[in-house]
């Protein structure tokens, strides 16, 4: 399917603020994008708004894969994801298929869930020796230990796909604002009526907080817990290199891919634990994480150690006690509709997209069994389980986000980053 027009540019906010819609979504990233456009196909009069520019968070800032295996909506994931250039009407840029390397033992029997859970739906995965790998994997090295070919799951660009689910949910009729702070709701007993905003009031027949780390705070002003911890997550991109013929590889703690330009754009942890007001005052710049991500890239494939890192960039994640997502609607509410992903977002879009639709308009989902993302799962939850899973943000202050960090000694010369 190909779009018949080039929509209104979604670069910056509309002029006209509509007195109401039947769906107003709360956050611009591919979660609540996602939504829209599933809602808009079906004839549902869809509003996103987003406080500043839509996937600015960790939607257009991530490594990109779309495979999910230990997900309910794992299936719905795969089946879509082939499809999504042809539904939308725009390029995603998803290739398929992934190869996952281990570096020793542990990795290797860890990195082995993937197959077995794969398997489970009938979905083929082969398992790799080291020469194997480094046959498929050019830039592989001799410290490969083995690896495994998924037939399933794959990548795509996210600034690409956020811009396809935002023309694609404007050119079925959903609308979009952007720049547009949330500030309150209205209510009338268990029905919420509408969105306060920085630009007017918004009438809404049924809400949808699909937020990222900033879900939990505008939850709590309804009377909803929704438990989430903030971190920020570092991603690296190198100089372009030859193109791999499957640009779907990742291992060693990392998740990536190679960019069709040729660059590596790759990210892993260890996540930076921040608080939630450090997400309103900073930007989501990198810090000398990134050098533990170069050192972890070049070791994943040494016969291009050499390349250059031209670039860095951080997004903030939310993240769940359990680290499973939210797609619920609160007993206490008729109208309300709770969607975090829990840093897994992107991937999923697709599926939790078609999920939030089926919620909004029919009360339940059509494809998959979403007990296990329930809210109420956290009803006993420990008041200070943050502090007891270590996400407490690091005492000392944050580096400025103009100094320019640099790497330790022995990671200067790997993937060093430009002007080290």
């Amino acid at each position: 399917m190909t779009a018949q027009h080039h929509p209104t540019n979604y670069s910056g906010p509309s002029d006209d603020v509509p007195a109401g819609a039947s769906v107003v979504i709360v956050g611009g990233g591919v979660t609540g994008l996602s939504a829209a456009w599933w809602l808009a196909m079906a004839g549902v009069d869809a509003l996103v708004l987003d406080a500043g520019l839509i996937g600015w968070g960790a939607s257009g800032r991530n490594g990109g894969g779309c495979s999910h295996h230990h997900s309910p909506l794992f299936l719905e994931e795969q089946r879509l994801w082939p499809m999504m250039d042809e539904l939308l009407g725009y390029p995603t840029e998803f290739r398929p298929n992934r190869i996952r390397i281990a570096l020793d033992a542990h990795q290797f029997l860890l990195y082995r869930r993937a197959l077995d859970n794969g398997a489970f739906h009938g979905l083929r995965s082969d398992v790799l020796d080291p020469r194997q790998v480094r046959e498929l994997v050019p830039f592989a090295g001799d410290n490969v230990f083995g690896g495994y070919f998924y037939h399933f799951g794959g990548h795509a660009n996210p600034h690409r796909t956020l811009q396809a689910y935002a023309w694609a949910m404007q050119d079925r009729g959903g609308r979009l604002l952007q720049h547009t702070n949330v500030t309150g709701f209205t209510m009338n007993g268990d029905h919420v009526t509408g969105v306060n905003t920085n630009r007017g009031h918004i009438a809404c027949d049924h809400l949808v907080l699909a937020a990222g780390p900033h879900t939990g705070e505008l939850a709590a002003q309804l009377g909803v817990d929704v438990p989430l911890a903030s971190a920020r997550a570092e991603m690296i991109v190198t100089e372009p290199l030859p193109l791999m013929s499957i640009g779907g590889v990742d291992g060693n703690g990392l998740y990536g891919r190679q960019t069709l330009r040729g660059n590596l754009a790759y990210g892993g942890g260890p996540h930076e634990w921040i608080d939630l007001a450090d997400v309103n005052r900073q930007r989501p710049h990198s810090t000398p994480l990134q050098c533990s991500i170069a050192a972890r890239v070049a070791a994943l494939f040494p016969k291009v150690a050499h390349a250059r890192v031209i670039r860095s960039w951080a997004g903030f994640i939310e993240n769940t006690p359990d680290g499973r997502p939210i797609i619920d609607q609160p007993a206490q509410f008729d109208n309300l509709t709770l969607a975090t992903l829990s840093s897994v977002g992107f991937g999923l879009s697709p599926a939790s997209g078609h999920a939030i639709r089926d919620l909004v308009i029919d009360g339940t989902c059509s494809f998959a069994d979403l007990s296990s993302f329930a809210l109420s799962r956290f009803a006993n939850l420990e008041p200070d389980w943050r502090t007891l899973q270590g996400w407490a943000p690091l005492p000392s202050p944050l580096p400025s986000p103009l100094a320019s960090p640099r790497c330790n000694e022995p990671e200067q010369d790997v993937l060093a980053p430009l002007g080290s």
